[in-house]
């Protein structure tokens, strides 16, 4: 590359990043969205344990990957019903936020944080990033990607580390 392509792309990555930092451009990404509001429909659903709430932007025959690949696949509404409403119970609170998106005409592709504070006193914040397939208005399959052994070790008491809070305190995408 010549120096002045080199100097033209600096230009450029700097503007981009001033221009992503706008709360205009922001404002005009959300709006432009056509996907994102269903997925903070779901997550306000969630805030409030509302599981008839977040079932209600998901086709009958959803595809939820919710475990990275632990666990079987959770197929169809009334199985993911469930899965909700065994997981309602025992979750106190929970403040689940995304950082970023993008989408396509079909897919919404995220990153975020689970956080929630169990029953039992454990606080718990998963890093993650997700992809959520629709038909139309309605999520069709919902693939999510996380590291199993974070939530497992906060599961059995251990803190946050420096590393997750620092990736669990960035601004929440608008």
């Amino acid at each position: 590359m010549s120096p002045l392509f080199t100097l033209d792309r600096r230009t450029l990555l700097a503007a981009a990043g001033a221009l992503a930092a706008s709360p205009a451009l922001a404002q005009e990404r959300s709006s432009m969205s056509r996907l994102y509001p269903v997925l903070l429909a779901v997550i306000d659903a969630w805030h409030r344990q509302d599981v008839e709430g977040v079932l209600a932007h998901v086709t009958d025959d959803i595809v939820w990957r919710n475990s990275s690949g632990f666990a079987p696949a959770i197929r169809g509404k009334a199985a993911m019903r469930t899965a909700l409403q065994g997981m309602a119970p025992v979750i106190k609170t929970n403040k689940w936020r995304i950082f970023d998106y993008a989408e396509s005409e079909t897919r919404l592709f995220m990153e975020g944080v689970d956080e929630f504070w169990l029953t039992t006193g454990q606080h718990v914040a998963i890093p993650y990033a997700g992809v959520l397939e629709f038909r139309g208005a309605l999520i069709h399959e919902w693939r999510e990607y996380f590291d199993g052994r974070i939530s497992a070790a906060m599961k059995a008491g251990q803190p946050i580390t420096p590393e997750v809070e620092e990736m669990i305190g960035r601004p929440v995408a608008r």
